[in-house]
């Protein structure tokens, strides 16, 4: 038996588990507006909030993630 490598089971969630593949969409919306913010020359007060806070809650979301990864993966 082989064990499924990390984007195997990440691909297996996608498909499989809804709050996993939500929380992808969400981290890879976040990570779109991060980027967008970052390509910017300069940010305002007010953009640079915004960029401190998307990063946060894309880390929230990462950290969700791996905890479901750790939950479906197979142990050593």
């Amino acid at each position: 038996m082989t064990i499924p490598s990390q984007e195997d089971l990440k691909a297996q969630l996608m498909a499989t588990d809804a709050e996993f593949a939500k929380l992808a969409a969400q981290h890879a919306n976040y990570k779109q507006q991060v980027a967008e913010l970052e390509a910017k020359a300069e940010l305002s007060s007010a953009e640079e909030l915004q960029e401190h806070e998307l990063k946060k809650l894309k880390l929230r979301l990462k950290d969700e993630m791996t905890a479901i990864l750790n939950r479906h993966a197979v142990p050593a």
